[in-house]
C-alpha cells in the first residue's frame, strides 16, 4: 500500500466512523486539520495544501467535483446536505483537482548523466527532426525539434537516453489524458473509457473518483432494504471465507446478499449460445462484453471490432435483474473493485449505486467488523466455482469451455478457439483492430482491461 492509497483509505474510515457517530456534520469541516495538525510533517510543500487536498478528496467521497465548487468559502458541512438530499452528480464519475496535479513534467525523452558521448553517435543518425547533437562530449537534445519518438532511446547502447513519463498520461490506454496549457491534467471524456488507469498511477493523488458511499450509507440509516450484489473478485480481498464476508456485510446493515457470480452463471450459458448462433451464421469472430470499460473502448475507440462484441449482458446486470425481481423495492449496491462499473450502473435501472472494495473495506474497519471471527453458515445457493472465477483474467474463457466442451457438441457445433487480452493498453487496441480486419487468429477473443483482469481492478484491496 502507497501513501496515497492510505490516505484515502484513512480518510473513507473516519468519514463512515463520523457518520455512524451522528457527528460527521458537525465534524466534517475539522476532519482536514485533525488529519494534518499544524506540527505534521506535510507530504506536499505545506500542510495547507495537504489539508486542501484532504477537503476536495471529502468532496469527491460525497460525489462532488472540484470543477463544482464556485465558492471557496463553502463549508463541507452544506455539501454534505446537498449529498444527503442525493442533491450530487455522481457523473463524471471521475474528477481532477487541480490543487493535487502540480508535480509531473510533461511526458519526453531526456538524455542522462550516462551518456559518455560515443564515437558512434547512433542517437543522431537514429533522429528523424535532426534533434540531437553533441555538446562538449554528451548528446544533447533540441527540444524546439523533438517530437517524442524514442528512436534514439532504442539505439543507444548505454540506454543513456530515458522516457520521463506523465504517469496518468502514460497508464491511459486510448489518450484520454493529458496537460493543458495551464499545466493542469485534464480527462477528455468524450475518449475516458472509466478503466481507473490513470487514478490508480496518478502518484499526487489527484486523480479521484466520485463516490456514491453517502447515498448508501443514508439509506441504511434511513431503514431501507438494502441489497448488496457482491461481485466474483471479492474472494481475494478479505481475510476468511466467502460466507463469513457475507456475515460481515449484514453486520454492517445490508438486508440481503446477491452473489454476482450469479449472474456470470447466465453470462455463461448465454454467451456460449451467442458464440454458437454467431458462428452458424458465418461470424467469424466474437469477443467478451463483461468488461465495461473494454465495452467503451470499443465504442469510442475501435468501433471496426463492435459488430463482434458479444451482444450478452454482463454478470453484474444478470445479478441486477435477479435482485430487481426478488427485492423490487429495494436499494441495489453493486460491490466491486472497478471504475467503469459506475458508468455501466448509470445506464442499468436495476443498480442503484455502486460501492468499491476500497470503501467495503473502510466500513467494515470503521464498524470494527473482524470478518475472520464470525460464525457463518453455508450458503444456501452457492455459485458455480467456474462462476467465481470470472474476475480472473481467462476466467470468461474457461467458463464457456466448461459450457459448451473444448469440442464443442461432439463436433457438431464448431470449434472455440479462445486468445486473450489481458490488460488494455495502447498496443493491445491496436491488436484488437487487427483482429476486427480478421488478420489475427482465434474466433473468441476475452478482452479485460485490468491487468490479471477484475482482480486487478482500480479500487481492488489486494492486488
Amino acid at each position: 500500500m502507497n501513501n496515497a492509497e492510505r490516505t484515502r483509505r484513512q480518510l473513507m474510515i473516519r468519514f463512515v466512523q463520523d457518520f455512524y457517530d451522528g457527528t460527521l456534520e458537525q465534524n466534517i469541516d475539522r476532519i482536514p486539520v485533525e488529519m494534518r495538525p499544524r506540527d505534521y510533517e506535510p507530504n506536499r510543500c505545506c500542510i495547507y495544501k495537504d489539508r486542501a487536498m484532504l477537503k476536495y478528496r471529502l468532496m469527491a467521497l460525497m460525489g462532488f467535483g472540484m470543477e463544482e465548487e464556485t465558492d471557496e468559502t463553502r463549508q463541507l458541512k452544506e455539501y454534505l446536505v446537498d449529498a444527503k438530499a442525493g442533491n450530487n452528480n455522481t457523473d463524471p464519475v471521475l474528477t481532477v483537482c487541480s490543487v493535487g496535479c502540480h508535480g509531473c513534467v510533461d511526458s519526453h525523452v531526456q538524455v542522462s548523466n550516462s551518456c559518455v558521448g560515443c564515437f558512434a553517435r547512433p542517437c543522431v543518425g537514429a533522429c528523424p527532426k535532426q534533434a540531437i547533437s553533441v555538446v562538449k562530449g554528451r548528446s544533447t537534445i533540441d527540444r524546439t525539434k523533438c517530437i517524442n519518438c524514442g528512436k534514439c532511446m532504442t539505439v543507444c547502447p548505454y540506454h543513456a537516453i530515458i522516457r520521463n513519463p506523465l504517469p496518468c498520461e502514460d497508464a491511459c490506454p486510448v489518450g484520454a489524458i493529458g496537460k493543458g496549457e495551464d499545466g493542469l491534467v485534464r480527462i477528455d471524456f468524450d475518449r475516458c473509457i472509466y478503466c481507473g488507469k490513470c487514478f490508480r498511477s496518478c502518484p499526487f493523488s489527484a486523480i479521484m473518483e466520485r463516490s456514491q458511499l453517502t447515498g448508501i450509507l443514508e439509506a441504511m440509516k434511513e431503514g431501507k432494504k438494502v441489497i448488496a450484489m457482491v461481485a466474483p473478485s471479492i474472494t481475494d480481498q478479505f481475510p476468511g471465507t466467502i460466507e463469513q464476508l457475507f456475515k460481515a456485510l449484514k453486520i454492517a446493515g445490508f438486508s440481503d446478499i446477491m452473489e454476482v457470480a450469479l449472474g456470470a452463471e447466465l453470462t455463461t450459458e448465454h454467451e456460449a449460445e451467442e458464440f454458437f448462433e454467431r458462428m452458424g451464421k458465418g461470424d467469424k469472430l466474437m469477443t467478451s462484453s463483461c468488461c465495461p470499460a473494454w465495452v467503451e473502448a470499443a465504442k469510442r475507440h475501435v468501433p471496426e471490432i463492435l459488430p463482434f462484441v458479444s451482444s450478452t449482458p454482463s454478470p453484474m446486470a444478470y445479478a441486477g435483474q435477479l435482485t430487481a425481481k426478488e427485492h423490487p423495492d429495494a436499494v441495489k449496491v453493486f460491490i466491486g473493485p472497478c471504475i467503469a462499473k459506475r458508468r455501466e450502473a448509470q445506464q442499468d435501472p436495476n443498480v442503484d449505486f455502486v460501492m468499491t472494495f476500497e470503501e467495503l473495506g473502510a466500513l467494515l474497519a470503521a464498524l470494527e467488523i473482524d470478518v475472520i471471527s464470525l460464525e457463518a453458515p453455508p450458503l444456501e445457493c452457492p455459485a458455480a466455482s467456474y462462476a467465481r472465477n470470472f474476475a480472473k483474467s481467462c476466467g470468461v474463457s474457461q467458463a464457456i469451455l466448461q459450457e459448451i466442451g473444448k469440442e464443442g457438441d461432439n463436433g457438431a457445433r464448431p470449434k472455440i478457439d479462445e486468445k486473450f487480452i489481458n490488460g488494455l493498453d495502447r498496443k493491445s487496441v491496436n491488436l484488437l483492430k487487427l483482429y476486427a480486419k480478421g488478420k489475427l487468429p482465434g474466433n473468441f477473443v476475452e478482452v479485460m482491461a485490468c491487468a490479471g483482469g477484475c482482480v486487478g481492478g482500480p479500487c481492488s484491496l489486494a492486488r
